[in-house]
């Protein structure tokens, strides 16, 4: 199977993730902080280490505001309904995947926030003017993707930043197709609550995620349970990352995910980036010689991540992924992508489009077969 739908979920992992996934699995996979004997201790070792690593990664304010979580969606959720209160006003945009989409809209139909989507070009970028033209008395919470997931588009987040920190505004940024790619310093852009995936460009497995919670956020408590090292206190401990981690973490996953980061700082976030994007210029280059084939969003690889959507003229995005799927052995994403509002926005809704999403260890003989196959394709019409 040639796989290139990097975007949804990396794959292959490298082969440390792996193996640590098997060692950890079978010498040191007990209950962190519940026990002192030297099993739960390594547990609690490995979440220490991707705290560091994660806090590191973003330049943070410290590891225990890395909180893990079960993958992207749930830190979104964490940051949204821990973050809110009724009459609040919230800015996003159409660029938006469904994980912070429909939590929003969910509060709005619910009648206890307001929300503004702000519009984006036709290249697939928002304009931060806009975000500050947004602001209300009554807002409070920015809530932005960093790179859409359909078109690949890099947004401004730092200058939209500046402007949340001088309008005293929470910013909330969804990392899932940035983080591991491109660099982030959520001090620098003024990020104070930013969520990730572990199984996506962080080459972790799936069930992992992280919401990195900065000084100025207050958030109330997700779900209340065991903390491990404070029992006796009658509520969530107020100690992060304790207070927003009730129940046993995925310690398995958590090792999974530290043997990925380390993976990632032994390569490198660029050499990864100009590696993806390599592939993703040389496919575009491809398929723009092929009839009928529409290329959606900007073709500026410094200001993409690896993501490269596109339709067919005479063929629904369904029908030609089911095609390269059987007949091809090739795996992209049909479809909206969970992301509706964009597909609007570019006029490929309701049927959405295929991407394709090579990863780190995809190569041009790979993108070359897709364009291949999608030749074959065409010709046959």
């Amino acid at each position: 199977m040639i796989y290139l739908d990097n975007a949804a979920t990396s794959f292959p992992k490298p082969e440390s993730v792996y193996q640590t996934l098997d060692r950890f699995a079978r010498t040191e996979l007990a209950n962190p902080g519940r026990a002192g004997h030297r099993m739960a201790l390594a547990a609690e070792r490995v979440l220490d280490e991707g705290r560091h690593l994660l806090n590191q990664l973003l330049h943070g304010h410290g590891p225990e505001r890395i909180i893990f979580t079960l993958n992207c969606t749930d830190a979104l959720n964490i940051a949204i309904k821990g973050t809110l209160q009724p009459g609040d006003h919230v800015i996003t945009s159409d660029l938006e995947h469904n994980s912070i989409s429909r939590p929003l809209v969910a509060l709005e139909k619910a009648g206890a926030i307001s929300l503004t989507r702000i519009v984006s070009d036709d290249d697939g970028y928002y304009d931060p003017d806009a975000v500050r033209k947004a602001i209300t008395a009554k807002s409070r919470l920015i809530a932005l993707t960093h790179a859409s997931n359909v078109l690949g588009t890099v947004q401004p987040v730092a200058e939209v930043g500046a402007i949340a920190r001088e309008r005293d505004l929470l910013f909330l940024v969804d990392a899932a197709q940035s983080v591991g790619v491109i660099p982030i310093d959520v001090r620098a852009m003024n990020i104070d609550l930013l969520a990730a995936p572990g199984h996506k460009s962080l080459l972790g497995p799936t069930g992992t995620g992280f919401l990195y919670v900065g000084p100025r956020a207050r958030l109330r408590a997700w779900r209340e349970g065991g903390t491990g090292g404070d029992s006796s206190s009658p509520t969530q401990p107020a100690e992060l990352p304790f207070f927003l981690e009730g129940g046993t973490p995925n310690v398995l996953g958590v090792a999974g995910l530290v043997a990925g980061i380390k993976y990632l700082q032994q390569r490198g976030l660029s050499a990864i980036h100009e590696h993806e994007m390599e592939l993703v210029d040389h496919l575009a280059w491809r398929l723009a010689e092929l009839p009928g084939v529409r290329l959606l969003g900007h073709r500026d690889p410094r200001r993409k991540v690896a993501a490269l959507s596109f339709t067919v003229a005479g063929f629904a995005a369904a029908d030609l992924g089911a095609i390269l799927d059987t007949s091809f052995d090739i795996a992209v994403r049909p479809g909206q992508h969970c992301a509706p509002y964009i597909h609007r926005r570019q006029g490929t809704f309701p049927a959405g489009t295929v991407r394709a999403s090579p990863g780190p260890f995809s190569t041009r003989a790979d993108v070359d077969r897709l364009a291949d196959a999608l030749a074959e394709i065409t010709s046959m019409q």
